[in-house]
């Protein structure tokens, strides 16, 4: 009887620990329900949730199913916050991704080591989340804003170009851009000029288009996003504002796939950094864009690419852990070397900045006052991933 008993425990047990084990992994994903940026939240929402089912497909880690945890909000810092807190509290996630915009991101990244929680930012390009503001929980996996200059470098250097304007979106990857944007122009022998920053939200730039056309330098460079993005293109096409330059330059802050259709031709001729090309070359990258293709029926656009990559660390790290916990996978992936869609990557330790590869690209005529987005290289890693920041201390 008493044999009998015990027998019984253990398979009771092993039955249950079978049944934990077989859990799937709950991976948490931040998405917005109303605001300026619903024109391109299904290229955050799509990724994460094909990224699930590709890493699923490859046999999930830990011999467990990943599922996705997604958590929509109001779009604003705060509820990016409460969101994050209710993956963590109710959901018992221990990593998440997600849409961020500069302000969410700087609100959630101190408060990650007591939710014991891994944030993996594939959006936001402040390269003060790499420096002042880096935390041990925070990862970095999209590009920065002085990575998309140090990729435009060459084009700002082949322009002949000296002085310049700039017009940017008013909150914090605006004003970083800027701000990185001027020493880099001085470097070059340049000058900054006339700084423009609009309030997100606008719809008529109409003021700020005058103030820029009434004394044109000889480039403009643009970092406006969102909707607002397609209403300034659209609008200095009526005002023939970019004709009044010799070089205008972007990043895909502004200029993507995402909107290109809604501009119509009034970006053509615009030079971007992209954190990503369709062109890019590894089996990696083709693999992604093939399977992109076959679930939604049209081309990824680089936030798609992003996010995708974003997953793809986060099983990664769990493998590498032979763990779900927070700390442990922060362990792994600290300093680790693996393969994503952008190829060959490092984690940087240091800071936990993604050392990865930028494309050239430039907005060309498609007829019929359309435009598409055509590739003009990929600049290596190591030309344009910055130094550590003295200001991280992780």
């Amino acid at each position: 009887m008493h044999k009998n008993i015990i027998a019984t425990a253990v398979l009771a047990l092993t039955m249950q620990t079978a049944a934990f084990a077989a859990d799937p992994i709950k991976l948490g994903f931040l998405t917005v329900d109303s605001g300026p940026f619903m024109n391109v939240i299904a290229h955050f929402n799509e990724p994460a949730q094909l990224a699930v089912e590709v890493l699923n497909a490859e046999g999930g880690a830990l011999g467990r199913k990943f599922e996705l945890v997604m958590q929509s909000h109001a779009g604003t810092p705060a509820t990016a916050l409460s969101a994050a807190n209710k993956l963590v509290e109710q959901q018992g996630v221990t990593m998440f991704s997600g849409f961020f915009t500069s302000s969410m991101s700087a609100s959630l990244a101190p408060r990650l080591a007591a939710m014991n929680v891994l944030m993996f930012d594939a959006d936001t390009t402040s390269d003060d989340s790499i420096g002042k503001n880096c935390t041990a929980n925070f990862f970095h996996t999209a590009g920065t804003n002085k990575m998309v200059l140090n990729a435009i470098r060459s084009e700002i250097r082949k322009s002949g170009v000296k002085t310049w304007d700039v017009i940017g979106s008013d909150y914090a990857m605006g004003h970083d851009f800027t701000t990185q944007l001027e020493p880099l122009i001085k470097a070059e022998g340049g000058t900054l000029r006339t700084q423009v920053f609009a309030t997100l939200g606008t719809s008529d730039f109409g003021s700020h288009i005058s103030r820029l056309a009434a004394n044109p330098a000889e480039g403009l460079a643009i970092v406006v996003t969102g909707v607002d993005a397609v209403n300034f293109f659209k609008q200095q096409k009526q005002f023939g504002l970019m004709a009044k330059y010799k070089a205008v330059i972007s990043s895909s802050s502004s200029l993507s796939d995402a909107v290109l259709d809604s501009m119509g031709d009034s970006s053509v001729g615009v030079v971007l950094a992209n954190q990503w090309d369709k062109a890019m070359p590894g089996d990696g990258n083709a693999a992604f864009v093939k399977a992109f293709e076959a679930r939604y029926k049209k081309l990824p656009t680089f936030m798609d690419a992003d996010v995708f990559q974003a997953f793809q660390l986060m099983r990664d790290g769990i493998v590498k852990a032979k763990s779900t916990d927070a700390a442990a996978v922060r362990a792994a992936l600290s300093g680790m070397k693996t393969n994503t869609l952008f190829g060959p990557i490092e984690v940087r330790a240091a800071d936990h900045q993604v050392v990865r590869p930028m494309a050239l690209q430039q907005v060309v005529a498609a007829g019929a006052g359309k435009a598409a987005i055509a590739s003009r290289g990929v600049v290596a890693a190591a030309d344009v991933v910055p130094p550590v920041s003295p200001e991280c201390k992780l």
